[in-house]
């Protein structure tokens, strides 16, 4: 089951920030585990030869290319790249994001603009290049990461990355009954509160550098006591983008502890 053989597929942000598991690093790593051949990209392009290095060390195959998925004409070259090269496009994983601090009082009108563009602009980049290939291929299958800051408030003030995402899972659903019938899936896996190499970006961010004590706050939000890790993520991503989850589209998966069912 879940198995990838013979498909080709796109993840977006495969490297990570720094030492551990990201979400992308270890998207990436298992749909190659799983018999994909995937082109990992990430304007770090450093961080996604090292996320290559570990699939080779495992005998699988992921391929690394330097873009900004922010930027129309490099996605478009990408696209175009990975079809001239492989023969196709089968799975599209849309992986990148970041948040930065503020309400909309005091945070810039350049800021918001740039986390627009980085969490929501960039899945619509990527799908309108990978979209017609997929049709044209007769099938394919999109995974949009979003958050469940997009769903709910979960303690810091980040409105531009909670908007961004929440428009991501919207247009998600939007272009999911759009291209249903071209046989192309689209789908959203929303993390919750997880231990990932970012959260030391965040303690600079949100808590003046205190890395333990967010850490132990993150830990108490979830229900289930704790906070998830990349896996959790990377596991969802690849059943949505599985023959198994054939019949699954404009939908989400929640990855979060309980955490948007509660009310703490």
């Amino acid at each position: 089951m879940l198995r990838l053989d013979g498909k080709v597929a796109i993840v977006t942000g495969c490297g990570s920030i720094g030492p551990g598991w990201g979400n992308g690093k270890a998207i990436a790593t298992l749909l190659a585990r799983q018999g994909a051949t995937v082109l990992g990209i990430d304007r770090d392009v450093t961080a996604a030869e090292t996320t290559r290095d570990i699939v080779a060390g495992e005998g699988h195959s992921l391929h690394v290319a330097a873009c900004d998925v922010t930027d129309g004409d490099q996605v478009r070259a990408l696209i175009g790249d990975c079809v001239a090269r492989f023969g196709k496009l089968d799975i599209l994983v849309n992986n990148v994001g970041q948040s930065e601090p503020g309400t909309p009082a005091s945070m810039s009108e350049a800021v918001w603009r740039r986390q627009l563009d980085l969490n929501l602009t960039s899945a619509f980049l990527t799908c309108g290049a990978a979209l017609p290939v997929m049709e044209a291929g007769g099938g394919g299958a999109i995974v949009n990461i979003s958050s469940v800051a997009g769903m709910r408030w979960v303690g810091k003030d980040q409105v531009a990355y909670a908007s961004a995402k929440a428009g991501l899972e919207q247009f998600t659903r939007v272009t999911a009954v759009a291209y249903a019938k071209a046989g192309v899936r689209l789908n959203c896996v929303v993390p919750g509160l997880m231990l990932t190499p970012l959260v030391q970006r965040l303690a600079e961010r949100y808590a003046a550098g205190d890395y333990e004590g967010i850490v132990a706050k993150r830990h108490a939000q979830v229900p289930m006591g704790r906070m998830g890790d990349a896996w959790d993520v990377a596991h969802a991503t690849l059943f949505l983008v599985s023959d198994e989850a054939r019949y699954v589209t404009g939908t989400q998966i929640v990855v979060d502890g309980g955490l948007t069912a509660s009310t703490g």
